[in-house]
């Protein structure tokens, strides 16, 4: 039997599985685990009660967390002319055409936010293969397809996030950093959650919420008691 390491055992000591805890409770506890070398993210997984076999009971949607992520946001803009400027004026980190399209045909990733105007689209949907499995692809759900390139590149800068539930019905996504402050990654959970609420599909029937799992990057996974976030204000 393997030997257990002092960090397992200590993260063992903090966590009782067989509880439910508050979002509040859930982030004091990944704030105390033993520390690591680097900012590790807060993560949520939101487990729903939709078919998601069934093509009208797809939950997706986006949201501006409060806090931001706290991840940095490096955009490519796909535009041209005058939106070109635009979308640099607005702090894209790269903006183009053909271009950038063959640019990315050849390997380069260095980004990890697109947004595109609809002219571009054609051209952008020769990406799918490649930004698609990334989750990179523009659409106009997520509001990365858009004559307001400003508009979006300043959302997603300030930490506007999309969201999409797995073939399972579970959604998962990065709601800040650990070295935030336990209210503001609190907040940003609180708001997830009211957006994904809010994305509810008319056809989902019994709870729609079913189970929601915290944790940190290199942390345990941390069972919240779903009627405390109801009396938090989700």
């Amino acid at each position: 039997m393997a030997k257990k390491s002092k960090r397992f055992r200590e993260i063992a000591n903090l966590v009782d599985t067989e509880k439910l805890y508050s979002i509040e409770e859930a982030v004091e506890i990944l704030k105390k685990c033993p520390s690591v070398k680097f900012d590790q993210s807060l993560d949520v997984a939101l487990k729903t009660g939709v078919d998601s076999r069934k093509s009208d009971q797809q939950v997706r949607g986006t949201v501006s967390l409060p806090n931001g992520t706290g991840k940095r946001m490096v955009l490519v803009i796909f535009a041209r002319g005058e939106k070109l400027k635009e979308a640099l004026d607005a702090g894209a980190d790269y903006a183009g055409a053909d271009e950038l399209v063959e640019k990315i045909k050849s390997g380069w990733m260095d980004f990890n936010g697109v947004i595109s105007t609809p002219d571009m689209m054609r051209e952008v949907g020769k990406l799918g293969k490649v930004l698609g499995p990334r989750g990179l692809m523009p659409t106009p759900k997520a509001g990365t397809v858009t004559t307001d390139v400003a508009k979006a590149v300043a959302e997603m800068k300030a930490g506007k996030i999309e969201f999409k539930g797995d073939k399972n019905g579970v959604i998962n996504s990065i709601v800040g950093k650990l070295s935030f402050e336990t209210k503001k990654l609190c907040e940003n959970v609180l708001v997830f959650i009211a957006a994904v609420v809010r994305a509810k599909p008319a056809s989902a029937k019994g709870d729609f919420l079913r189970s929601l799992v915290i944790s940190s990057t290199m942390g345990p996974g941390i069972k919240i008691n779903l009627s405390s976030v109801d009396s938090e204000g989700a």
